[in-house]
């Protein structure tokens, strides 16, 4: 049976209870507070819902992740990067990131990035907790993506590229520097075919609650400052 969160309460049920199918839905309702918001992360589920739809809270089994030393980069995107075509930067645009990640694809019907998702996700940007990748040509911004940073983990969310590997560029560069920075695990969500490119692969949901426990209290030398 589904459970209904009560907006006063911030607890999410045990992630064993999330449905076979859908696989992983795990809990509707409550709000997109910022506190609810790192609950959930650090729970080990996240919102994923549309326009219309009541908020849903979800849990796949198994879950897609990438360990940053397994990363693998192709032989012409490495090329690519060489040509320093694209100037990448950190936590410098957020909000236009996050508001072109929103924007309707091609080959789907709407956006799961609401404008109250946009809205809570930047709120979690000002605490210093929800983090963003810029992808530059000739000074226009082609590329990004966003997630949390929490620990030693990163919770990705969303990209956008208007222009060939400008997001590809992004996510190369901020899994190296996640890497130097001493992260253990990428939270993916949910399989594709790009991320698999990169070597994301599924774990358990039992294997990835011991990474958050594991890992979501130790400290990192992260600097998106930089």
């Amino acid at each position: 049976m589904l459970t209904w969160l009560n907006r006063d309460d911030l607890r999410f049920p045990p992630l064993e209870a999330a449905l076979r199918e859908p696989n992983g839905l795990l809990a509707a309702g409550g709000d997109l507070s910022p506190e609810r918001l790192v609950a959930a992360y650090r729970h080990g589920c996240f919102p994923w819902y549309q326009d219309g739809q009541p908020l849903l809270w979800w849990s796949p089994d198994p879950r897609t992740v990438l360990y940053p030393a397994e990363l693998h980069v192709s032989r012409s995107l490495r090329k690519r990067i060489r040509q320093k075509v694209f100037e990448v930067t950190l936590d410098r645009a957020f909000e236009r990131v996050i508001a072109a990640c929103s924007a309707p694809r091609r080959y789907a019907d709407g956006t799961w990035i609401t404008d109250a998702m946009q809205q809570a996700y930047i709120e979690l940007h000002r605490r210093g907790v929800a983090h963003s990748v810029e992808v530059w040509h000739d000074e226009q911004l082609v590329g990004g993506l966003y997630g949390l940073a929490m620990g030693r983990l990163f919770f990705g969310e969303s990209m956008f590229s208007t222009e060939a590997d400008a997001s590809k560029v992004g996510f190369v560069t901020l899994v190296e520097r996640l890497r130097d920075w001493g992260f253990e695990l990428i939270d993916c969500q949910m399989p594709t075919r790009h991320l698999a490119s990169f070597g994301a692969r599924p774990i358990a949901r039992k294997v990835f609650a011991e990474a958050l426990a594991r890992y979501l209290d130790e400290p990192s030398t992260a600097d998106w400052s930089r």
